[in-house]
């Protein structure tokens, strides 16, 4: 029926989980009947006294995904539980095989073809067998250095390049996106950090691999950098004191090439503690040239937590099967 409630179960209850729950408490078209996280202090709580205290929905959070998804019946599933498809595959097929259609904020699901291809094929033969639809989606990647370009070229003759560039005052974001980008960390622990992966942002690769694939763009070279971005004096946040000469942040980019060495796309990012003039800004070379800038750039946990949900009621309706944004028809406010 038009007016029945979308039933929403929210699985991983961090800061993005959390955010996301908030939201669909607030929209009349929408009903969260479950709530799934490990974390033992939030295991046997009314979701709505941790987003709350005093306030209860009747929504008990459950350590036990399969119960949960097995029990009730959902519309949809929620998982903001981490970044990398290998570690949350598990999570993700479990959902799909109970039948529900699932949306997450894992980075490296956004565009997972590019590295992981095999399990990539494999959840999105399941998702078509069981009839759902999986999709991967955000605000980095997902909208501002991916899908936000990518539709802004619609209005264009012909694309000869893309520049994108993102600039993040880390000091306004949840405690996990600085440790991530090294905030406090000396030098030499940011660079041991991204030698074992535990430092810099995941999904730039992917947003760079979505735009070539969308414009059928051959990229002979590929170059990835990560830089520190070091402190010139004492600074401190919410959640660090960061000295003079330690690390503020990261300054990630990310260049493609064709075979005769002309840039086709080329993508900055710079998340630090204190970074001056945030912004998002979008350079397309064409026909006609565009630039987009956005003061401020996109505040990307808000935002995050508010494409998740507004993407649910075009994901219910989609084709089945692992799919990107670039198969949604145009996003709004749900």
């Amino acid at each position: 029926m038009k007016d029945k409630k979308i039933r929403v179960i929210s699985y991983g209850l961090g800061p993005i989980g959390m955010k996301t729950a908030e939201i669909i408490l607030d929209n009349p078209k929408l009903e969260i009947v479950g709530a799934i996280d490990i974390a033992p202090e939030k295991v046997g709580k009314d979701l709505g006294a941790l987003l709350n205290p005093g306030k209860k929905i009747g929504v008990t959070v459950s350590g036990d995904a399969d119960e949960v998804m097995s029990r009730l019946d959902a519309d949809v599933v929620l998982l903001a539980t981490g970044s990398s498809l290998e570690k949350i595959y598990p999570q993700i097929e479990g959902i799909v095989l109970q039948g529900i259609n699932c949306i997450t904020s894992a980075e490296e699901v956004f565009f997972s073809y590019l590295g992981n291809t095999r399990l990539s094929e494999q959840l999105d033969d399941l998702a078509k067998k069981q009839g759902v639809t999986v999709l991967g989606t955000g605000v980095n990647p997902g909208f501002v250095m991916d899908t936000l370009p990518l539709f802004l070229t619609g209005v264009c003759r012909k694309v000869d390049s893309i520049n994108i560039e993102r600039v993040v005052d880390a000091s306004t974001r949840r405690l996990p996106l600085q440790k991530k980008v090294g905030a406090a960390l000396t030098p030499e622990q940011f660079r041991e950090g991204v030698e074992k992966k535990r430092i810099g942002h995941i999904g730039l690769p992917e947003s760079l691999a979505y735009l070539a694939w969308n414009f059928d763009w051959q990229l002979a070279k590929v170059q990835e950098t990560i830089e520190p971005v070091i402190a010139d004096k004492d600074i401190s946040t919410r959640y660090f004191t960061i000295k003079k000469n330690q690390v503020l942040g990261i300054k990630q980019a990310a260049r493609g090439m064709d075979k005769d060495g002309n840039q086709l796309i080329a993508l900055s990012l710079q998340m630090s503690v204190g970074a001056e003039d945030p912004h998002d800004s979008i350079l397309i070379k064409g026909e006609p040239d565009l630039r987009v800038r956005i003061e401020g750039g996109v505040a990307g946990d808000i935002a995050t937590a508010a494409i998740l949900v507004n993407s649910i009621p075009l994901v219910i309706q989609e084709k089945s099967g692992l799919i990107t944004t670039q198969d949604l028809s145009l996003l709004k406010i749900i």
